[in-house]
């Protein structure tokens, strides 16, 4: 089996040839988990990408564009001293570009909506404080948004669906459960960095606290290089927050075999406020924002009553309009504004002792 038989596990395929490099080396210096995964493929060989076709007469084929006739091989340019010099992409790094490249091939369409972010942020400072007094864990942007859109889902579930080939012909899946992937940017220890995405299964079926339990399960595994092909397979959508380095918008890849990528941005004043004066923003009533897109592969979500476009307006609905939604699905938050309400009544009896 070579590496070439990975392409079936996505953007992920990286960290599973360099596993497989260290399996061929030595068997035993995989973890369990892999070491059984690789002797299964071994034995029965990668999942196939597509069924084969049926007969011409009744096989789908996609229309496809000419193939550019390959260039011409330029003859080696002679060494000196100084000159910039190509250095091969070999193991992950040439892995995570053919997945690029693959990606290519998945016809897709963005939608972006920028949304007021001050009660979402108001909500999240009010929730880490009763937690830090109860020692709870702290709640970050993404993992509220993260479940935001989970619950948005649910009231678009077309979105939850993929593309496949079966017996020649382009059939929907619909998946019944969310995988969530989280894209996990990942320093390795050359200084270089890859992207791990491993998922949260069935994330539609947890409340909040346990979603919360399993975001940062799947995230600890990736920080302690701890993953497993389990942590990688199903995945059926994706969400990055490429905002944690000041990104306001991104339109990231979609990758084959899943419906939908969510790109979080950051959270700030607009741009033509952003050196005004604290005084002068409180006065006019300018809000935070944030910028949410959804990218979704438009062979499943181009037919007349989809509603692909409106899962980032529901996913943006708990903290702008929906006032109830957060604290309806976190009882934690609820707990917390009932907290500070008993706090806020004793403090005038505690000032007129």
């Amino acid at each position: 089996m070579g590496e070439s038989e990975f392409e079936d596990l996505g953007p992920n395929s990286g960290l599973v040839e360099d596993m497989y490099g260290r399996y061929v080396e030595d068997p035993d210096s995989v973890p369990d988990g892999w070491r059984e995964f690789f002797d299964n493929r071994e034995e029965t060989g990668p999942a196939p990408q597509t069924p084969s076709p049926g007969p011409a007469s009744t096989t789908w084929q996609a229309p496809r564009s000419p193939s550019p006739a390959p260039p011409a091989a330029a003859a080696p340019a002679a060494e000196t001293d100084g000159a910039d010099r190509p250095v091969p992409m070999r193991g992950a790094t040439a892995r995570i570009v053919e997945n690029m490249e693959a990606s290519l091939g998945v016809p897709t369409a963005t939608s972006v909506r920028t949304v007021p972010a001050k009660l979402l942020e108001v909500n999240r400072q009010i929730l880490n404080n009763h937690l830090a007094r109860t020692g709870g864990d702290k709640v970050t942007f993404t993992h509220l948004i993260s479940f935001a859109v989970l619950k948005a889902l649910a009231r678009v579930p077309a979105m939850n669906s993929s593309f496949e080939i079966v017996d020649g012909q382009p059939n929907i899946v619909h998946h019944e459960h969310v995988n969530l992937g989280l894209a996990v940017d990942v320093e390795k220890s050359d200084g270089s960095r890859t992207l791990l995405v491993p998922n949260v299964k069935h994330a539609d079926t947890l409340d909040f606290k346990a979603f919360h339990a399993a975001y940062e399960e799947a995230v600890g595994k990736v920080r302690s290089g701890q993953l497993s092909p389990d942590d990688f397979a199903g995945t059926t959508g994706t969400i990055t927050n490429p905002g944690t380095i000041g990104t306001m918008h991104s339109v990231p890849r979609l990758m084959s075999g899943q419906g939908f990528i969510i790109g979080v941005g950051a959270i700030g004043f607009p741009a033509e406020f952003e050196g005004a004066d604290q005084a002068t923003i409180a006065q006019l009533g300018v809000s935070k924002t944030i910028t949410l897109t959804s990218t979704y592969d438009h062979r499943v979500t181009c037919h007349p009553g989809r509603r692909e476009r409106s899962l980032p307006r529901r996913g943006a609905r708990p903290p702008s309009r929906e006032r109830g939604v957060l604290r309806r699905h976190l009882p934690e938050l609820r707990r917390a504004v009932r907290a500070g309400a008993v706090e806020r009544r004793r403090q005038p009896a505690t000032r007129g002792r």
